[in-house]
C-alpha cells in the first residue's frame, strides 16, 4: 500500500510555507474567509491538522463571514483545554503513527509470501511524491501552531450551537434523484470512495485529489474473472500480448456452470487452467466456491484497496471495505496486459443506517427494502457508502449481503467502512487452520486503524451527491418481489396472502454463508421443537434446493450440523457455485411455478421460465416457507398459523432524503487548462447539437440486435442502421461531427459493442446524456467514443423543445462549443448568441489516451511497444 494516501498540495514542496501563526498575524479576522481560500498552509491545517468536526465548523464560520465576538470567549477558553491536551498527545500519537507505518511497511513488500496480507496496490518507484508529516501540517513551533488551534476552537464552540436540523423527506412524494451532476464544486474533503481510489490511481499530478467524475488510470490489487476467463483469453491475445504483466494481480474462479459436465464446457475449463498455470497467476477451479466469496475468504479483497472483477456483483466486497466494481471483459485484457485500466470515479451517495435491527431482521431486508423504498434511480450508477450507528453494528455476512445487493439497486458499489467488527471478523479468521491472512498482517491492519483512523474514513468535509437514511429500528422483514427488486412487501402483509411456492433456494454469493445456513438450520430445529412427533420436512409439491458458497462455508456448516439439518428436511445438495441463480444447472422455475429465493435477482426469465414468478427473502424466510408451502416467517412455520401480533407488526418503515449542503469551492490550484491536453487529442469540439430526448434509448434502439452477430457488416453499412429500432430518420440527418445529447440512462440493456462503434461509424465522437449505462459508457470510451453527463444541460433542452409531437430527433439549430479538459459546454444560436452554458466532467490524462489511441485496445498495443522498446 502507498505510504500516505494523501498527496502534497504545496505547489512548490522543497519550500517551507508560511507557518499558520504567520497567516493569522498578516491577516485581520474579517479577511481569514479568503485566507483559508488562498493560503495553502492554512487549507491544510484545517483539513488535516485538527479535529474534523473543528474543521468543519470553522469552515462553515468563514463561509457565514463571522468568526469570533465577545460573548464567545467564554465558551472558548473551555476549548483552549481540549486543544491543549490535544497538543500534549501529539507525540504519543506521532509514535503510534510511526509504529503502525513500520507494520505496515513490513507487510507491503511484494516479494512477502503472505501476498494477500498487504501488497502494495501501485508498484513503488524511483521516487516517491511528498508526503503529508502525520499530526503536524506546518513547520512550526507548538507554540504557533497552537495559536491558530485556539482560534479554530473557539470557532467551534460557536458553531455548536447552530448545526443546522436534518430535514428528511418522506420518499412517496420525493421526485427521481438522477439528476446528479459532476460538475458541482469541487470540495476539499475526499468521500471514502474517492481515498481509496486515489491510492490505486496513477499518473496524477502532485496535490491533486482524485474527486467524483474525474477520469483516472487505475491499478487494482487484483482483477477478477470467472467462467468469462475464457472470453477474455482471446481479447489478451488479439492485441498481441504474450504475458501478464503482474502474475499476482488476476484471480480466476471458475463457478458458474460447474453442473455442466458436457465436453466443451469442461474443455474451457481445462484451457482456463492451463493458461493459469502458465502465466502463474492464481487459480480456483469448480467447486472451490463463487469467486466472490473465494476472493473475501481468500484475503485478495482486503480493506482499503481496490478490486475490480468481471462481474457486476464485485460490489460485495465493499462489505470488509475494499472497494469493489466491475469493469468489462475488455478492461480484464487491459488489466493482464498492461496491469491497469481507466476509471471515472462515480458520484458518491451516503446512506446512514440508524438504530439497531430488530431480532429477525437481517442484512438481505435492509438491502431488499432500500431497494424498494428508493426505487426511482436515487442511486444509480453511484457507489454507495454505508454509515452510522446502524452500519457498524452490522455484522460482516449482513454486510457482504447488502454491498452485494447494491449491484441491483443501481450503484457501482457499496462499501462500508473498516471497524472494530471488522478487524474482529479478520482476527477470528486468522486463527483458522491454513488461514489465508496472517495473524501479522491483520495486526498491521489494526495497527493503522488505530494510529491514523482518517485514512480509513471519509472527510467530514466530504460531498456527496445524495444523502439517503434508513431506520433500521422501524425494519421488518421483507420480501422482494414478485419479479423485480423495486417492489417490496412486509413480510407480515405479505404471508397474509398465503402466497404457494413450489421451489425454494438457498444459494449464490448473497446468501448461502454459514450464518446464513445456521440461520435456515434453526427455524427447522425450532419448528421440530414445537412438533417433535413429526418430521418436518419441505411441505409436498416443493423442490428445496441449498448450495454453499464455497467449500469453506460447506465445510463449516457440515462440521456444525447446519448443513445435516437442512438436507435431512428435505433439501437437496448442490455443488459450491452460481447454479439456479443465473439459470443453469438442476432446479430451475419451470412455467407457471413460483419460487422463493434467497438470491439476489428476480428479474423474469433469469432463475429459469419467463413464465414463472420469484420472489426474494433471506435464508430463513425461504426455509420457513419451504417447510410450509407458502410465503411464510419463521414464527408462523414454527406455530402454524399467524399471530395476530405478527400481522400487527407491519408498521411504517421511517427512511428519507436529507438537502445536501454547499461549500466553498477548493482545488482550484489544480485547475486544468488546455495545455493539459495531451499530443492527438482534441481539447475542444464544436458541431451541431443533435437532440435524442427519450429517455432508456437502449443497446437495441441503438444497434438493432439482428445484426449484432453479422461480423461482415462494414462501417458505412453500420452508419445507416444506427438509431434503426428508435428513429431510422437519425441515420439520415446525423452529420459528422455531430454532438448528440440524450436523455436519462442511455445505452441500457446489453452490452453489445456495436451500440458505441455504430455512433462513432455515424461519425459521432461525444455523446452528453442526462445519466448513461455504465457498461454503455465503458464500451464507449473503450472503443473511442466520449459519453459525458450534464443533467442541466438535459433539463434545458427538455424546456425549450417541449412540444406534445415532438420529434424522436431533433436536429436543433444550435451550435454546441465543449472544452473537454476545463468541462466546459456553450451553446449558441445561428448569430453567436450564447444560449447555454455549463459544465461537464472533466478529460483526464488517462481517458485522453485511450480516445487518441482510438481505444483501449489500441492504446494497450501502444504501452506494450512502449515497455517492449
Amino acid at each position: 500500500m502507498p505510504a500516505d494516501d494523501r498527496p502534497d498540495t504545496r505547489s512548490d514542496p522543497l519550500k517551507p510555507p508560511a507557518t499558520l501563526a504567520d497567516v493569522v498575524k498578516a491577516h485581520s479576522f474579517g479577511d481569514l474567509r479568503s485566507v483559508v481560500r488562498s493560503e495553502p498552509c492554512a487549507r491544510e491545517g484545517l483539513l488535516y491538522g485538527l479535529g474534523s468536526g473543528a474543521a468543519a465548523a470553522m469552515l462553515g464560520l468563514f463561509k457565514r463571514g463571522s468568526l469570533l465576538s465577545a460573548g464567545n470567549w467564554g465558551v472558548a477558553a473551555f476549548a483552549v483545554v481540549a486543544v491543549t491536551a490535544k497538543q500534549l498527545c501529539h507525540f504519543q500519537r506521532a509514535h503510534e503513527h510511526a509504529k503502525a507505518r513500520t507494520l505496515l511497511d513490513k507487510h507491503t513488500d511484494s516479494a512477502n509470501p503472505n501476498v494477500d496480507g498487504f501488497r502494495p496496490a501501485v508498484p513503488p518507484t524511483n521516487q516517491s511524491p511528498p508526503k503529508h508529516e502525520p499530526y503536524r501540517i506546518c513547520r512550526s513551533s507548538g507554540l504557533q501552531t497552537m495559536s491558530f488551534r485556539l482560534l479554530v476552537a473557539a470557532a467551534a464552540a460557536r458553531r455548536m450551537g447552530a448545526t443546522a436540523a436534518r430535514r428528511p423527506c418522506r420518499h412517496p412524494i420525493l421526485a427521481s434523484r438522477r439528476g446528479f451532476s459532476f460538475t458541482a464544486a469541487r470540495y476539499d474533503g475526499q468521500t471514502l470512495v474517492e481515498k481509496i481510489a486515489q491510492r490505486h490511481a496513477v499518473g496524477i499530478r502532485d496535490g491533486e485529489l482524485v474527486r467524483s467524475g474525474d477520469f483516472v488510470a487505475i491499478r487494482p490489487r487484483h482483477i477478477m474473472t470467472h467462467d468469462n476467463t475464457g472470453a477474455v483469453i482471446p481479447k489478451f491475445k488479439s492485441i498481441g500480448a504474450t504475458r501478464l504483466a503482474d502474475p499476482q494481480q488476476p484471480v480466476f474462479a471458475l463457478d458458474h456452470d460447474i453442473q455442466n459436465k458436457g465436453q466443451k464446457n469442461l474443455k474451457k475449463y481445462h484451457d482456463i487452467e492451463e493458461f493459469a498455470r502458465t502465466h502463474g497467476n492464481r487459480f480456483y477451479p469448480a467447486g472451490r466456491g463463487i469467486a466472490h466469496q473465494v476472493l473475501v475468504e481468500e484475503g485478495h479483497a482486503w480493506p482499503g484497496t481496490m478490486v475490480v472483477g468481471s462481474d457486476s456483483h464485485s460490489n460485495m466486497y465493499g462489505g470488509v471495505g475494499c472497494l469493489g466494481t466491475p469493469v468489462v471483459r475488455t478492461d480484464a485484457a487491459a488489466i493482464w496486459a498492461t496491469s491497469q485500466t481507466w476509471w471515472q470515479a462515480p458520484p458518491v451517495a451516503r446512506v446512514e443506517l440508524r438504530g439497531q435491527l430488530p431480532p429477525g431482521v437481517v442484512g438481505k431486508d435492509v438491502i431488499v427494502a432500500l431497494c424498494a423504498l428508493f426505487a426511482h434511480d436515487e442511486v444509480l450508477n453511484h457507489a454507495v457508502e454505508f454509515v452510522g450507528d446502524g452500519a457498524h453494528a452490522l455484522v460482516i455476512e449482513d454486510r457482504l449481503a447488502i454491498a452485494n445487493m447494491t449491484t441491483e439497486w443501481g450503484a457501482l458499489a457499496g462499501i462500508f467502512a473498516v471497524d472494530d467488527t471488522t478487524l474482529r471478523w479478520y482476527e477470528a479468521r486468522a486463527h483458522r487452520p491454513a488461514a489465508a491472512s496472517s495473524k501479522e498482517a491483520v495486526a498491521a491492519l489494526r495497527a493503522s486503524l488505530e494510529a491514523e483512523p482518517a485514512r480509513w474514513t471519509a472527510d467530514s468535509n466530504a460531498v456527496y451527491a445524495k444523502r439517503l437514511w434508513l431506520d433500521l429500528s422501524s425494519l421488518v422483514p421483507h420480501v422482494s418481489g414478485p419479479d423485480t427488486v423495486k417492489v417490496a412487501t412486509p413480510l407480515p402483509a405479505l404471508e397474509a396472502q398465503k402466497v404457494a411456492i413450489q421451489k425454494a433456494y438457498i444459494v449464490s454469493c448473497v446468501n448461502s454463508r454459514a450464518k446464513d445456513l445456521r440461520e435456515a438450520a434453526d427455524v427447522i430445529r425450532a419448528a421440530q421443537r414445537a412438533r417433535p412427533d413429526t418430521p418436518v420436512r419441505a411441505a409436498a409439491g416443493v423442490s428445496w434446493y441449498v448450495a454453499a458458497a464455497s467449500s469453506q462455508v460447506m465445510a463449516d456448516a457440515q462440521a456444525s450440523g447446519d448443513w445435516q439439518v437442512l438436507v435431512d428436511a428435505g433439501a437437496k445438495a448442490l455443488p459450491p457455485g452460481c447454479g439456479p441463480c443465473i439459470g443453469l444447472g438442476v432446479g430451475l422455475l419451470e412455467d407457471g411455478e413460483v419460487g422463493i429465493s434467497a438470491t439476489n435477482r428476480n428479474y423474469k426469465g433469469r432463475m429459469g421460465s419467463k413464465k414463472a414468478h420469484t420472489y426474494l427473502a433471506s435464508p430463513a424466510v425461504v426455509a420457513a416457507s419451504a417447510i410450509n408451502g407458502h410465503i411464510c416467517s419463521p414464527a408462523t412455520a414454527v406455530r402454524g398459523t399467524v399471530c395476530a401480533s405478527v400481522a400487527d407488526s407491519a408498521r411504517s418503515v421511517f427512511f428519507g432524503i436529507e438537502e445536501t449542503g454547499t461549500s466553498f469551492r477548493g482545488d482550484t490550484s489544480s485547475a486544468p487548462s488546455l495545455d493539459d491536453a495531451i499530443h492527438g487529442f482534441p481539447a475542444s469540439l464544436s458541431g451541431r447539437l443533435i437532440f435524442l430526448p427519450a429517455d432508456n434509448l437502449n443497446t437495441d434502439g441503438i444497434y438493432p440486435g439482428k445484426y449484432t452477430y453479422q461480423d461482415d457488416i462494414t462501417r458505412s453499412q453500420m452508419r445507416s442502421i444506427v438509431m434503426e429500432n428508435y428513429d431510422p430518420e437519425f441515420s439520415r440527418v446525423i452529420l459528422d461531427d455531430d454532438i448528440v445529447v440524450a436523455g436519462a440512462n442511455f445505452g441500457t440493456g446489453s452490452s453489445r459493442e456495436q451500440a458505441a462503434t455504430a455512433l462513432l461509424a455515424a461519425g459521432v465522437r461525444l455523446v452528453v446524456c442526462e445519466s448513461a449505462s455504465e457498461t454503455f459508457k465503458r464500451n464507449a470510451v473503450n472503443n473511442g467514443l466520449l459519453v459525458l453527463e450534464s443533467p442541466p444541460l438535459v433539463q434545458w433542452l427538455r424546456t425549450s423543445y417541449k412540444a406534445p409531437n415532438a420529434a424522436l430527433t431533433i436536429v436543433t439549430g444550435l451550435e454546441a462549443h465543449v472544452n473537454l479538459v476545463a468541462g466546459q459546454i456553450q451553446l449558441k444560436d445561428d448569430a453567436g448568441k450564447l444560449l447555454f452554458e455549463g459544465s461537464l466532467p472533466r478529460i483526464g490524462k488517462a481517458a485522453q489516451e485511450i480516445i487518441v489511441a482510438g481505444g483501449l485496445e489500441n492504446w494497450v498495443r501502444r504501452r506494450m511497444l512502449t515497455v517492449a522498446q
